[in-house]
């Protein structure tokens, strides 16, 4: 997969070049780190290479982490008690603990309709061309 340095914090110029790049430990391993001729520094994650090359299953994933986060947005504001929500979804707290994690990628998006219908909310599910973009490989 490709990610341009034009995308990246501090961006190189032909004024100040790639010095270095090495894959970086304490990103875990899932991002490289890149140092400048001045000796500036910059981090890129693989969540944002997997992005930018529009990966289909890191789409999936971060479609499903923005609806957990409106989720928890407006359970919060709701002033419902995770018990009561539970309740009235007819399913058990550690089970509504797994549809408000954002990094569980697990649930489906009937549970997700389910619980913002409980929050009042309508969900009307539009599916559109999307501009041209890389095609993950």
């Amino acid at each position: 997969m490709v990610f341009p340095y034009a995308k990246s914090d501090p961006a190189p110029s032909p004024t100040d070049r790639l010095a270095e790049v090495f894959v970086d430990p304490e990103l875990g391993r899932e991002g490289f780190t890149y140092r400048l001729s001045s000796g500036a520094e910059g981090s890129v994650h693989i969540d944002s290479v997997l992005e930018y090359n529009e990966d289909p299953s890191y789409m999936a994933e971060l479609t499903l982490y923005r609806l957990t986060q409106e989720i928890r947005t407006r359970l919060e504001a709701s002033g419902l008690s995770h018990r009561q929500v539970s309740d009235l979804l007819h399913t058990s707290p550690t089970q509504l603990y797994r549809l408000l994690d954002p990094t569980n990628y697990s649930k489906s998006l009937r549970q997700l309709i389910s619980l913002l219908y409980l929050l009042g909310c309508e969900v009307d599910v539009e599916v559109r061309e999307r501009p041209p973009g890389r095609l993950a490989s």
